[in-house]
């Protein structure tokens, strides 16, 4: 059992090391294939066998969490691994033979990873298989099935006896996402000026001064040119924070930007925190037009847990967790995901929400040409969470087949195209402002289409299908 055990948590360093910032996406099937090996083999302790597994897997592609809320992080990979055990045991419950076993461990691993869209915490999709597979070619099946097809392709073509027909079936999907475009260009290019203002890593809101962030933006903005083929100028989240001071639009902050969207001639994207009430505030995104109105405002829907509400505050301080990092919870938002900008509309997922894709599919649903995902990185030590959102990034670019702008505070900032292609990806803390065009795109794809609903109902009629046939068997076998 311990060298079982050893092979299981080597099968889930290596799932680990297809993750970003490593990114060996080939070593994630190698991975998930050992795992399966020994799951078959040892059918007798199935809970252990996927529990160990899965916590190799999520102790160093989760390992940011730790600076942000120990108890958080060891409580997520406790339960993402407890998830997996699950899989792992029902699908030994459902088998009558290898092969059948290795269909149950595709189809109930895929569901475990589905549950971790939407639990616990509102869903934490981070370290996904799908993220592992960004570099490699399954993310051509972005635009045709989501995350989820994406993992069960994984988890199809790793486990499956059928290897053969597993090449012929994900090779012939992935021609398919990388021949068959949905979406075109819409005609037009918008040239965008993204502000990175640059900053040390690892910090708090409570440790920080918050005119300090905007100074350091607005010297980058002053850095600019008035220039007539410039159409926009982007601020990332929480680069104004005036909690405790009102609202924006009564602030000295807000009679600034309006002064640079005047010099400029282009209207502002920034985002902004006021304070809500009752222990509360807001994270928003506004547009801050030439004449200084303001022209829209989007409030962020997806709350980051631990980041920016304290889930379980009072059993956590309780026990006597640093719960003053979040000493207030942000209030979430209800409105559309978007905001017209220049004469078009943009998708627009705060931060956190562009892990999900069903926040930046809401914006071009309702037509927008373009995603923008203003973020703020600056709490998180090391790289290992930033890298994983410009991979996010990347799947949600070519989920939609749209372009996707990335402002961060400290980095990383990037343009992605509708093909997931990175450009001029900044670094980590230092000040840049990076100017270039995005192709503006119509059209939806399948995935746009269909979202998430109908891939899930598929895998549970495939469930169910295992658990019929496993019944049949028991009625045979005691017959």
């Amino acid at each position: 059992m311990r060298r079982s055990s050893l092979v299981l948590i080597f099968a889930g360093l290596l799932v680990a090391a297809s993750m970003p910032p490593w990114g060996w996406w080939p070593l994630g099937l190698v991975g998930i294939a050992m795992y399966g090996s020994l799951a078959v083999r040892m059918k007798q302790k199935p809970f252990v066998t996927g529990f160990l597994f899965a916590a190799a897997w999520f102790l160093p592609s989760m390992a940011w969490m730790w600076f942000l809320s120990a108890p958080g992080y060891i409580a997520a990979i406790l339960i993402f691994s407890v998830m997996h055990g699950t899989a792992s045991y029902i699908a030994a419950k459902l088998s009558t033979n290898d092969h059948s076993h290795r269909s149950a461990l595709i189809v109930c691993h895929s569901l475990a990873e589905i549950l971790r869209l939407s639990f616990p915490f509102g869903g934490v999709p981070l370290a996904t298989l799908a993220i592992g597979q960004v570099s490699g070619p399954f993310a051509a099946l972005a635009p045709l099935m989501g995350v989820i097809g994406i993992s069960t392709a994984t988890l199809y073509l790793a486990l499956t006896h059928h290897r053969f027909r597993a090449l012929c079936v994900v090779g012939f999907l992935v021609l398919l996402g990388n021949t068959w475009n949905s979406t075109h260009s819409a005609g037009r290019t918008l040239n965008l000026s993204i502000i990175q203002g640059g900053g040390e890593q690892g910090t708090h809101a409570i440790d920080t001064n918050a005119r300090d962030v905007f100074d350091v933006h607005m010297a980058a903005t002053k850095t600019l040119k008035p220039n007539s083929q410039r159409d926009a100028v982007i601020w990332p989240e929480n680069a104004i924070s005036i909690t405790n001071q009102g609202l924006f639009f009564d602030s000295p902050e807000y009679t600034e930007i309006a002064e640079e969207a005047r010099r400029l001639n282009v209207p502002f994207v920034v985002g902004i925190t006021e304070d809500a009430g009752e222990g509360q505030f807001t994270n928003a995104q506004v547009v801050v037009n030439i004449d200084g109105t303001i022209a829209g405002r989007y409030d962020k829907v997806r709350r980051v847990p631990f980041g920016e509400y304290m889930p379980m505050r009072s059993l956590l301080k309780a026990i006597g967790a640093p719960t003053d990092l979040v000493p207030r919870d942000a209030r979430a938002g209800d409105s559309r995901g978007w905001l017209d900008v220049a004469d078009t509309r943009a998708s627009v997922a705060i931060s956190w929400e562009i892990f999900f894709g069903g926040r930046v599919n809401e914006g071009v649903v309702d037509g927008a040409t373009f995603i923008i995902n203003p973020t703020n990185g600056s709490s998180y030590t090391g790289t290992i969470l930033q890298t994983q959102q410009i991979a996010a990034s990347r799947l949600r670019a070519r989920e939609q087949g749209r372009d996707v702008v990335q402002i961060s505070p400290t980095g990383f900032s990037a343009f992605i195209d509708s093909f997931g292609v990175v450009h001029d990806r900044t670094s980590i803390s230092e000040q840049q402002v990076v100017e270039r065009s995005v192709q503006l795109r119509s059209g939806r794809t399948l995935y746009s289409r269909m979202g998430n609903a109908v891939y899930i109902w598929a895998l549970l009629i495939a469930f169910a299908w295992l658990a019929r046939l496993r019944a049949r068997a028991i009625r045979i076998g005691v017959s």
